[in-house]
């Protein structure tokens, strides 16, 4: 079995069962909520996710990106059947293997299984906090997700996708460590 299927599809399975939990529990009076992730409002967090969790499936069954052009908003629903499609898709071990198209171009497949899994953890967490739900992670999984998050964190930061680093104590819980990698304050609204 391919290494990186194997430590990164159950964390992905992991998150994504969170994610559909999380969006089925949204509600209509909370889409305009502001999250911790600064730029978006759940509504437009909800949208970004499903939109990538879209992208990310396509990237795992190695199809073809659609070309730039307005997609209809993903609602919650949506959001959830997104994650368990992108959470089938990485379910294959061969999704793991060559290169696929997924964001800005052609990249290393688990690469984009990686990416993949820093989106559901991190923006599941998100979500989670902005709409008053729990988001738990087994250990397993909360040191994959600070593995990715760890790997990605500079490049990101200099996209402008994660925040300056939030200090989290060095024996804090992994999934703790990962959110204040990537900016993000795991006491937020608390």
């Amino acid at each position: 079995m391919n290494t990186q299927h194997s430590t990164l599809q159950p964390a992905i399975q992991e998150c994504a069962d969170a994610v559909a939990a999380i969006a089925s529990g949204i509600r209509d009076e909370q889409l305009q909520d502001r999250t911790p992730c600064e730029k978006f409002t759940v509504a437009e967090l909800v949208d970004h996710l499903g939109s990538t969790l879209q992208s990310a499936a396509r990237a795992a069954r190695k199809e073809a990106q659609p070309g730039a052009g307005a997609a209809p908003a993903v609602s919650p629903r949506t959001l959830a059947d997104s994650a368990g499609f992108a959470a089938v898709a990485w379910s294959d071990p061969a999704a793991y293997e060559g290169t696929t198209e997924f964001g800005p171009g052609e990249l290393p497949a688990a690469f984009a299984a990686s990416i993949t899994l820093q989106e559901l953890a991190l923006h599941g967490w998100d979500l989670a906090r902005a709409t008053g739900q729990p988001f738990g992670v087994s250990d397993e999984t909360g040191r994959t997700a600070f593995g990715v998050v760890e790997q990605i964190a500079e490049q990101v930061r200099g996209n402008g996708g994660y925040g300056p680093v939030v200090p989290v104590p060095g024996d804090a819980p992994a999934f703790q460590r990962a959110l204040g990698a990537s900016g993000r304050n795991p006491g937020w609204n608390d």
